[in-house]
């Protein structure tokens, strides 16, 4: 149980949102799998009619280096000199049957279970990131109020003309 867990975080941790879609980076899929990068590849290229762009894409040279700066901690990943290629769900899974190993069909299933329990866990909390959002609009308009009040407040030249603070008050 404790090693399918550890598969299952650690196959979570590399699945990344890039273009609104969940990816997961050829690098990552070539370690999980037991090719090389290059093998992985191949292996796509040979059978391209597979991969349409809504399986698997380049990653811009500016979404390279945003993924860079944001997601590869380790001086492996950022030693990258190509611009790697990402795989949608329905590209791992037709990776599954290019690539034709045991280990191959074993990590995509497990591949495809984490995209699932993503999906799960991001519509199962919708409600959940939606009043938060709306909680966070809240703070911002009640923060914009009080910076106008402190700086009414602050500026001296203002004199208000009626309420509290008026000298004009008829009891």
């Amino acid at each position: 149980m404790s090693n399918i867990t550890t598969t299952t975080e650690l196959i979570s941790n590399k699945i990344y949102n890039i273009r609104g879609l969940q990816v997961m980076i050829d690098r990552d899929l070539a370690e999980l799998y037991h090719v090389e990068t290059r093998r992985l590849n191949e292996q796509v290229k040979r059978n391209i009619e597979r991969f349409p762009e809504e399986f698997m894409f380049q990653l811009s040279k500016e979404e390279f280096e945003n993924w860079k700066s944001q997601f590869a901690t380790s001086n492996d990943k950022m030693s990258l000199r190509k611009i790697p290629y990402v795989f949608t769900e329905q590209g791992v899974s037709m990776l599954a049957t290019v690539l034709n190993s045991k280990i191959a069909i074993d990590i995509s299933i497990k591949i495809i279970k984490a995209f699932v329990n993503m999906r799960k866990f991001i519509s199962n909390n919708a409600l959940v990131f939606q009043r938060l959002d709306l909680l966070e609009q809240k703070q911002f308009q009640t923060d914009t109020k009080i910076e106008q009040v402190l700086n009414a407040l602050e500026d001296k030249a203002t004199k208000p003309k009626e309420g509290i603070f008026s000298e004009n008050i008829s009891y």
